[in-house]
């Protein structure tokens, strides 16, 4: 599996929509280090080019970035159910990436952002485990915080909605919801630019109006949802950056999902020893996070107080 990296033209426009500046970049991430130094309830030190990642995700505010590593490691510490066991090798996640695809594509769009595609296998197989997918997304996730290596201007989402049935989404629960998208939306350093919802049918309405309320504003608005083929997709995204099976020419999905498969087992090793690199709340500065809060019934996040 590999990135395909951005040229050093497409790395000047990147960096001027990351507000990242060359001269001044190494000293906010000393900066960042010392502060992860002085956080008694969370780890000492961390991988640089991960936290350099944080930094672009932030726009090289350091405020910003402390409030958002800072939840990155209490997720770790709240939602076992995607932070905990993972290696891709256990039998419920060969089971979940046997039955759905969900792998970043190589190439970049001429904006700079990364296309990540997720679909479903097979429409009669209502055995997926929601979070088990999600897992593995964020796995993914993590092993992007390295593999960007010079960032990207943001990520569009491809969301197959082909497979996708009332027994599927029946599943759902609104907990779990909440908890993938605090991970997303705030925990890590996405900057989300599009959603793309392909083979949409009549539920698919129902389905975005449940989740909706779920979603910020912004991220509401930069959903879209095509219904009549890929045409429409490629007005957004060009061929030469899609799969073969929606129009494109850059290969299939299924070939970029078993390499990422693969990158996840090489990875096994890094997991087993993030495993108890996380957020400690009994010793938090001050009152330690209510979970409770965290996970509002409104779907609300309430920011982490950051000294």
């Amino acid at each position: 599996m590999t990135l395909v990296q951005p040229s050093p033209d497409m790395q000047i426009f990147i960096r001027k929509e990351l507000n990242e500046d060359v001269d001044t970049r190494e000293d906010l991430l000393e900066a960042m280090k010392e502060w992860l130094a002085k956080q008694p309830h969370l780890p000492d030190k961390w991988d640089e080019s991960r936290i350099m990642t944080f930094l672009r995700g932030c726009n090289f505010s350091l405020e910003r970035c402390k409030q958002k590593l800072d939840l990155y490691f209490t997720m770790r510490t709240a939602a076992p159910e995607f932070f905990s066991n993972r290696n891709i090798k256990n039998p419920e996640l060969q089971e979940i990436i046997k039955k759905a695809n969900c792998p970043p594509l190589p190439g970049l769009t001429k904006d700079g952002r990364r296309v990540v595609v997720i679909r479903g296998l097979d429409k009669n197989d209502t055995s997926l485990v929601l979070q088990d997918g999600m897992k593995v997304v964020l796995m993914i996730g993590d092993v992007r915080l390295a593999a960007e290596e010079v960032g990207v201007a943001g990520d569009v989402y491809i969301l197959d909605a082909s497979v996708v049935t009332a027994a599927h989404f029946s599943k759902v629960t609104p907990g779990i919801v909440k908890k993938f998208l605090v991970c997303v939306e705030e925990a890590y350093p996405v900057k989300l630019k599009e959603v793309h919802v392909i083979n949409a049918h009549p539920l698919i309405d129902t389905i975005f109006n449940w989740v909706k309320p779920l979603l910020k504003e912004k991220i509401r608005n930069r959903v879209y949802i095509h219904s009549d083929g890929y045409e429409s997709l490629h007005k957004y995204i060009s061929k030469d950056i899609l799969p073969e099976e929606y129009g494109g020419t850059a290969g299939k999905i299924q070939d970029f999902h078993e390499q990422w498969m693969k990158k996840l087992e090489e990875y096994t090793p890094w997991f087993e020893e993030q495993e108890n690199i996380k957020a400690d709340e009994s010793k938090r500065p001050g009152k330690p996070t209510n979970y409770d809060d965290l996970f509002g019934v409104d779907g609300s996040f309430r920011q982490l107080h950051i000294d």
